[in-house]
This record gives C-alpha cells, sequence and structure tokens, in this order.
C-alpha cells in the first residue's frame, strides 16, 4: 500500500466511525482531527512516520497541583500492568498537566467504524475511572492510593 492508500484508509476508518456513531460532518472531523467521546476530547492522528496506524489521543483530564509526582507512579504503573497489552499509554501533556492516553490502533481491514467505536468507548471508560478515582478524588481516598491500596488497578 502506498503513502495515498494509507491516508485514504485512515479517512475512510474515521468516515466509517463518524457514520456508526451518528456525526453527520465526517469531514469536519477529518479536518480538524478531532471528536468527542462520552465528555472527552479525542484527537485522532494519522503520522507519515507510522502511516499503518490511526493514533487516538484522549485527553482525561488536568492533575491537581500537588499530586503530580504521585499520579506519574500510578500512569507508570498502569502503562506496565495494564496498558502494556493494548498498544496505549499513559503520559502527562506538559503545557497543560493533563492526563493523555495515546492509543495506537492498526488499521487494519478487520478494523472498521463499528470496531473503533467500541474501542473509544472502551477507553473512555478507563477515562470516567481515572477521572473519578485519581483526578477528582478527594484527599482522603488520594492519600488511600498513596498508601498503598491499589484498587485502583483494574483492566
Amino acid at each position: 500500500m502506498d503513502t495515498n492508500d494509507r491516508s485514504e484508509r485512515y479517512a475512510a476508518l474515521v468516515r466509517d466511525l463518524c457514520a456508526t456513531v451518528g456525526l453527520a460532518d465526517a469531514e469536519h472531523v477529518l479536518q480538524t482531527r478531532s471528536i468527542e467521546v462520552e465528555g472527552f476530547d479525542v484527537r485522532l492522528e494519522h503520522f507519515e512516520n507510522d502511516l499503518d496506524a490511526l493514533y487516538a489521543n484522549f485527553h482525561y483530564g488536568t492533575v491537581t497541583a500537588g499530586r503530580t509526582l504521585v499520579v506519574f507512579r500510578l500512569m507508570l504503573e498502569a502503562n506496565l500492568l495494564i496498558y502494556a497489552q493494548d498498544q496505549a499509554q499513559l503520559g502527562l501533556d506538559t503545557d497543560t498537566g493533563g492526563i493523555v492516553l495515546v492509543l495506537r490502533v492498526p488499521m487494519t481491514y478487520d478494523v472498521d467504524g463499528a470496531a473503533l467505536a467500541d474501542l473509544l468507548a472502551h477507553y473512555a471508560e478507563h477515562g470516567r475511572y481515572w477521572r473519578k478515582s485519581i483526578i477528582e478524588s478527594t484527599d482522603e481516598m488520594f492519600e488511600g492510593i498513596v498508601a498503598g491500596e491499589f484498587t485502583w488497578l483494574r483492566a
């Protein structure tokens, strides 16, 4: 497959995703490369150095001041224990202080709009869990995580 075919595959996949979830303006999504999934901003990227994949970058929320170091540790543990199997990685946007999940989706022909919509919904659920349990948790709940109560780890 050449570069144009791979770019067309990306565009076709985004159009199919939009049709699947009922978004009428797929061209706007292709132009902005962004979509909202269950309240999360998601960038749908396609890079020249990896034309065989679509990247979905979920923005999960901003880390409260004073929690960054602990959240780094939790993200490292999640990357090692949960996301290592999924071609996904959690990171921190240094410009905004927000947690970002980067998901690499190989654009194989068994991936269509419905499969992509299901995958995005799955990671939106992860985002809701991160937001509720880590980002927006009370200090008492957060201190429980720091103390080693790792009930937050789940797949």
